[in-house]
């Protein structure tokens, strides 16, 4: 693990704004134009002006990112805001419930020095876009702050180090909020400098695995050479050599991977047969009766195996669920066609649907861009034409469905040792974390 250090992080203030839970939002990615409304109904000083400032009519073209350091400057001004006095580390559990189970998924933040990806011990598993960085570098210069954190993965297989920090909060109330999917979010501030220290020593010789906020990771990479540039060489605490980031360890309870399922359009609508017919050879088939519906029974069958060589493909054709199984056929095709990746990225589900299935077999390479769903009721629901459509840039009907497994925590390690990246959406980690907890200045 590169150096992590605590942080005196800024802070809402809640002697001023009442409730944590209005402030906070999801991160700026997950933010639909009818959540971003709500979120601004719903208090004047929600982070939403921060992270993902609207638009409005008149402005020019980076004045939106203007308005929000105006918000951070005013709310500091007032008091909405607050510096916390000592560094500290913040100790952050989630708790939620998935298919009625109750999971507690908990993490502390810190400042993490940044290091290029490929040249340290911080790996990178996804893929980033030039358009959303951008965005975030304009965001962070204005502000000149971390307003949202990153996500890593430790290894700590006895959960040590989260086990060390639980026990420093026994006797503090912890801050809470409430978010509008209704995962509970609980906050505590550790200042002991022997605590920081013990940590700050467990995490030295670990590595970390981005999990989620690549861009602001590469973002915040970008601002300290701005910076740089700006001042010259910077001393080795100045705080643009740092990112927030959310650390949890890989074997925590409560580190839960969801699915991300496909729905296509531009495709070739499909009968079952001709699914079948067109994976002979590298995929074993099984017709599964029921139609649209029988959606949840391929899922439960898929994950009742958890086999990263289940897909499930509906032929829209004639209404029909095909079941795929790869065999030593696909393992063989994506030798082929993914010579330079390593077996453990051959291997994963989404690779197999989308460099196997979807572009070689099917024929459909240079598809629009899918609209991903995570719980099979929405597949449904979009092949139906209902439900939300927030993803999708366009009316038009979809053409094919795929459900797939999700990437295990064990294949975002191997694949990214490999120092590769997993295809878009390979991984799904519930819940998101909250922006507006804390922010992290960085001059």
């Amino acid at each position: 693990m590169p150096q992590i250090a605590p942080f005196a992080a800024l802070r809402y203030n809640l002697d001023h704004v009442g409730s944590l839970s209005d402030v906070i939002a999801p991160p700026y990615d997950v933010i639909d134009p009818q959540l971003q409304d709500q979120l601004y109904k719903k208090h004047a000083a929600n982070v939403i002006r921060i992270i993902l400032n609207r638009t409005e009519p008149g402005d020019s073209e980076d004045e939106k990112y203007q308005r929000a350091a105006k918000f951070v400057a005013q709310w500091k001004s007032e008091g909405v805001l607050k510096q916390d006095e000592s560094p500290c580390y913040y100790v952050y559990h989630q708790e939620f419930t998935i298919d009625g189970h109750v999971f507690n998924r908990r993490g502390f933040m810190a400042r993490v020095r940044i290091q290029p990806f490929g040249e340290g011990n911080i790996y990178p598993h996804e893929e980033t876009h030039p358009k959303a960085k951008v965005d975030r570098l304009k965001l962070t210069q204005a502000t000149q702050q971390n307003n949202s954190q990153i996500f890593g993965l430790y290894p700590d297989p006895e959960n040590a180090i989260i086990a060390l920090l639980d026990v420093a909060t026994t006797s503090v109330t912890p801050i809470e909020a409430v978010d509008h999917l209704g995962v509970k979010h609980r906050l505590w501030p550790v200042s002991d400098p022997t605590v920081i220290a013990k940590v700050s020593e467990l995490m030295q010789d670990k590595p970390m695995f981005v999990a989620d906020g690549h861009h602001r990771y590469e973002t915040a990479a970008n601002y300290r050479d701005l910076v740089s540039k700006e001042l010259g060489p910077l001393p080795s605490d100045h705080p643009a050599n740092f990112v927030m980031t959310m650390l949890v360890g890989m074997s925590d309870p409560g580190m839960i991977v969801l699915p991300t399922h496909r729905l296509l359009r531009g495709t070739e609508r499909f009968s079952s047969a001709e699914i079948t017919a067109r994976l002979a050879g590298t995929f074993d088939c099984e017709i599964v009766a029921g139609g649209l519906d029988a959606a949840n029974t391929v899922w439960s069958n898929m994950e009742s195996a958890d086999d990263q060589g289940l897909i499930g493909l509906y032929a829209c054709k004639d209404d029909t669920w095909v079941l795929c199984k790869a065999n030593e056929g696909a393992a063989a095709k994506m030798e082929t066609l993914a010579a330079n990746q390593s077996k453990d990225w051959q291997q994963l589900g989404v690779s197999l649907l989308h460099r196997l299935v979807i572009d070689e077999l099917l024929q459909s390479k240079g598809h629009p861009k899918p609209t991903y769903v995570h719980d099979v009721d929405e597949v449904v629901q979009g092949m139906r034409g209902e439900g939300s459509q927030a993803e999708s840039d366009s009316d038009e009907p979809y053409t094919l469905a795929a459900l797939v497994m999700p990437a295990k925590l064990s294949h975002v390690e191997a694949i990214s040792l490999h120092k590769e990246r997993m295809p878009a959406k390979s991984t799904y980690f519930y819940p998101k974390l909250l922006s507006g907890l804390t922010f992290n200045p960085l001059r």
